[in-house]
């Protein structure tokens, strides 16, 4: 994947639209209705917001919400506190809130795939930067906080 830019969001983008493509093309049956689409509404506001409160933090800390790049301080506030990866979670209720939306049962496997892309290409990567960089703190903070919810 030489040249093709690495990011989550890039992920979820296309997480996405597989989403939207098995729904409508090959949908193997429905579930859900209108409180199923209020909660895929709900979902999806939270994990925006999530996102939201939780990029606000790198910028306070003034280090770099880049992946592949090397922290400048370790984050354990905020939302930090409660999920070492709380952007990540935000696009999974993302997702999630689609599949619910569309309520057809063939994307139904799309989130737990994000999450194995997100924790294979990111979660550990980042989690080894953090130990090399941080050490001892990084391993406390590692050691006690979870890694989704």
């Amino acid at each position: 994947m030489k040249g093709f830019p690495d990011l989550p969001p890039l992920w979820l983008a296309g997480f996405c639209l597989l989403t939207w493509f098995c729904a409508r093309e090959i949908p193997i049956g429905y579930f859900g209705g209108p409180v199923l689409q209020l909660l895929a509404g709900l979902l999806s506001l939270s994990g925006l917001l999530i996102i939201a409160w939780s990029a606000i933090w790198f910028q306070r800390k003034g280090t770099t919400i880049e992946p592949h790049e090397q922290p400048a301080t370790l984050i354990i506030e905020g939302p930090y506190r409660l999920s070492r990866n709380p952007i990540y979670l935000g696009m999974v209720m993302i997702l999630l809130a689609l599949v619910l939306w569309y309520g057809a049962l063939s994307p139904i496997i799309f989130p737990g795939l994000f999450i194995s892309v997100l924790t294979l290409r990111f979660i550990l990567p980042e989690e080894e930067m953090l130990r090399t960089r941080f050490g001892a703190e990084a391993d406390r903070y590692l050691a006690t906080t979870r890694r989704w919810i």
